[in-house]
């Protein structure tokens, strides 16, 4: 059983975040890295070849050291199917994981590709995937991953693609979704010169330490149903906490929510971790309720807010707690794991492993080492009016990135490195034109996020009963008419700043 990964740290993550979910949206317990806010891959009918991996073998390992001449093999991939001459140049960037090539015939961006006349272009982030710039992921080597360095890849990427594809002025639009998403606003921002345009979806760019809002939106979305399956959480949660007091309850919750180990009330990184893990249960279902992003096969994408709040609804099954322990069963079994591994010793040990065949190097390594050096985004239980619980405050997520890479990442240092990323990228007060900022009102990330116009030129979409990146995925006919008007928009402000 892999240890539980570290506390949610993104995400956006994502996510986010142009990524192999193969497995569609697992609870951060079932799976060996930290769930942020990833976009996941599309549902697609494609049964053609995929386009081939290529790789940009010069791209530079430090940007910002013109001493160091070093250079590494940058994983990218390329769809010029619908493009025309003179037509435009699609970029879609990569985020916290694999970048995965049935993007490059699926999604929205395609569509608008199609639209447009573009040719499309999938570059793989900087150690995520098999974008390899280092031996391993020590400490010492993690210190060339950052967003920053990544936006500079993505400057030299398009230098690079000009050239060698024969496009030397064909306008160039960017597209990212959670993470990527703000990677796509921030390379219009900081290098208006290449980029003509961008579409940031579901993108963060508040940096915070402690992100409390997020369970702020899932206890509001959980409300769509009604009040009743937060009273119940809430119910369940006290009483788990009574149970903690003895021994022979404490045993009792093993079995009833099938721990991989005893509980040691005196153990309160465990405590944390178990109730962390728990509400991971429902913030993972909010965040990509009733999505289109699941390959054909997938498992656990018919799990939405519906289905646990009518678990959490159903008296029949016996009291809250009996129907709390219920909801983690139905996850459990949706993807094949015997127990909830919870044990805070086994998940730092599984994130302190450096090499690039460790599980830990899938992406939990890298975005936690992300998230405590740049960004925060901290899914925290300080939020008063929720109902899982105070088990894991700021302070938690703070702990496990110290204890994951032995360093003074205190939350006060963490807090300077975020203060540092907000004044650099422009936080709320971003200057930018020609972006677009499309925001679900269901996803929690949306909180981090652009959501009024903050000019003409620089537009939000706030769409309104949609999860995490929901307008990048292809048309379903479940989509309310908010979202399919989003993606009309949006090719429309393409088609817009295309001609101008």
């Amino acid at each position: 059983m892999v240890a539980a990964p570290v506390r949610r740290f993104l995400s956006f993550l994502s996510i986010i975040s142009i990524t192999t979910l193969t497995q569609a949206w697992i609870p951060r317990h079932f799976r060996g890295r930290p769930k942020g806010g990833m976009l996941g891959a599309p549902r697609t009918k494609f049964r053609g070849n995929l386009p081939s991996e290529m790789w940009f073998d010069k791209q530079r390992l430090d940007h910002f050291n013109g001493a160091d001449i070093r250079i590494w093999s940058q994983r990218y991939f390329v769809n010029d199917t619908f493009y025309k001459d003179g037509g435009p140049i699609f970029l879609m960037i990569g985020g916290e994981g694999t970048a995965d090539p049935i993007w490059m015939v699926e999604g929205a961006w395609i569509d608008y590709a199609r639209q447009h006349s573009a040719i499309c272009f999938m570059v793989e982030h900087r150690y995520y995937g098999k974008s390899h710039p280092v031996k391993d992921l020590s400490l010492d080597n993690l210190k060339y991953l950052s967003s920053r360095q990544a936006l500079a890849d993505l400057a030299y990427f398009v230098q690079f693609i000009r050239q060698k594809f024969n496009l030397p002025t064909n306008k160039l639009i960017s597209f990212g979704g959670s993470y990527s998403g703000s990677l796509s606003a921030w390379l219009r921002a900081k290098y208006p010169f290449l980029v003509d345009g961008a579409v940031a979806t579901s993108a963060p760019i508040h940096a915070q330490l402690d992100f409390k809002e997020y369970l702020g939106v899932v206890v509001s979305s959980l409300a769509t149903t009604g009040e009743k399956c937060s009273y119940e959480i809430y119910m369940a949660t006290k009483t788990i906490y009574s149970y903690l007091q003895d021994k022979d309850d404490r045993m009792k919750l093993k079995e009833m929510f099938y721990l991989c180990d005893d509980i040691d009330a005196n153990n309160q990184m465990d405590i944390a971790n178990l109730f962390t893990n728990l509400a991971g249960n429902f913030e993972g279902v909010v965040q990509y309720n009733k999505d289109n992003r699941a390959f054909e096969g997938a498992i656990g994408t018919n799990i939405t807010i519906d289905t646990v709040c009518g678990i959490m609804g159903d008296e029949s099954i016996g009291t809250a707690l009996q129907r709390y322990a219920a909801v983690n069963k139905l996850l459990l079994d949706t993807y094949f794991q015997k127990c909830m591994d919870f044990k805070y010793d086994k998940m730092i040990s599984d994130l302190k492993k450096t090499n690039w065949n460790s599980s830990a190097s899938e992406g939990g390594r890298q975005w936690t080492y992300q998230t405590c050096a740049e960004f925060g985004w901290f899914q925290s239980s300080d939020l008063v009016e929720q109902p899982f619980g105070i088990s894991f405050p700021v302070n938690f997520s703070c702990s496990q990135c110290a204890d994951i890479f032995e360093k003074e990442f205190t939350c006060s240092a963490i807090g300077a490195n975020i203060d540092d990323s907000n004044r650099y990228y422009g936080d709320y007060g971003i200057k930018v034109t020609k972006v677009v900022f499309p925001n679900g009102s269901i996803d929690p990330w949306h909180a981090m996020g652009i959501l009024h116009d903050l000019s003409e030129d620089a537009p939000a979409i706030y769409i309104n009963g949609t999860a995490h990146c929901a307008n990048m995925y292809p048309e379903s006919p479940d989509d309310n008419e908010e979202l399919k008007q989003s993606r009309i928009t949006i090719s429309n402000l393409i088609g817009k700043w295309l001609v101008s």
